[in-house]
């Protein structure tokens, strides 16, 4: 979490450099965990429709994105 945490300073930090390197960090970060949870989710036997509701997405944005094989 410290990580996490070192990001979101640097991100909202004056220097636009590491702040938008951050960012992209913390997107990249993001992205990752979501599609860990995502995987999780369907694990447990999830459906899109319960998975697009926490994401606050589409049944079909969620599908279209993980349901590759993926999930």
């Amino acid at each position: 979490m410290s990580q996490g945490m070192g990001l979101a300073e640097a991100a909202s930090g004056a220097d636009p450099a590491t702040g938008l390197q951050a960012a992209r960090e913390l997107r990249e970060l993001a992205e990752r965990l979501e599609a860990l949870q995502v995987h999780n989710a369907r694990r447990h036997g999830w459906s899109w429709q319960e998975i697009a509701f926490f994401l606050g997405v589409s049944k079909q944005a969620v599908h279209k994105k993980y349901a590759g094989g993926k999930s």
